[in-house]
């Protein structure tokens, strides 16, 4: 049964493997992803708006959905083509999607912007977004060990936090 995008978003927060499965299959998900990953980019931008004004929500927009596309390709290549399992069976297509519903905890960042709270706030849906991506990594290169696909992710993460930096530093925020 398809489940409706709230569905999707939720399923994906709860780190359910067969929602994963589901945007993975569902090549019409792809504008669903990326809708997914504007929103926490929004949801960033205005936690941060406050401490850092309207450059701090374009610089959220801009990073979110260049590190998506980043961050889908850099796993794709080491996951599939690198580091496959016998049974992995990808696409640059399946991975993107299931990423971008990965984001999904990063829409507790809006509430970024909370005196004493907001810094825990970031850090927490940062720690569950890489929980998310763990196992949308894991369901999309169709691995069986959890341990791979969290190696994948982390090698992800650092690759994107790289373009983070760099997009920073050519910015200077």
């Amino acid at each position: 049964m398809s489940q409706t995008f709230v569905q999707r978003i939720v399923g994906a927060a709860r780190l359910d493997a067969a929602t994963y499965e589901e945007v993975e299959a569902d090549r019409s998900a792809t504008a669903q992803a990326a809708a997914v990953v504007g929103l926490v980019a929004v949801a960033s931008g205005l936690g941060l708006l406050a401490a850092g004004g309207f450059m701090s929500l374009l610089m959220a927009a801009v990073g979110a959905l260049l590190g998506w596309v980043v961050w889908a390709v850099v796993i794709y290549v080491v996951g599939a083509k690198w580091l496959p399992e016998a049974g992995t069976r990808a696409d640059v297509g399946q991975v993107m999607r299931t990423l971008g519903f990965a984001q999904a905890p990063g829409l507790l960042r809006v509430f970024g912007w909370v005196p004493l709270v907001g810094g825990l706030v970031y850090l927490v849906a940062t720690l569950w977004t890489i929980a998310s991506t763990v196992v949308a990594v894991r369901q999309a290169l169709d691995y069986g060990s959890t341990g791979r696909a969290l190696g994948v992710t982390i090698l992800g993460f650092a690759v994107n936090a790289l373009v983070w930096w760099l997009l920073r530093g050519l910015t200077g925020l």
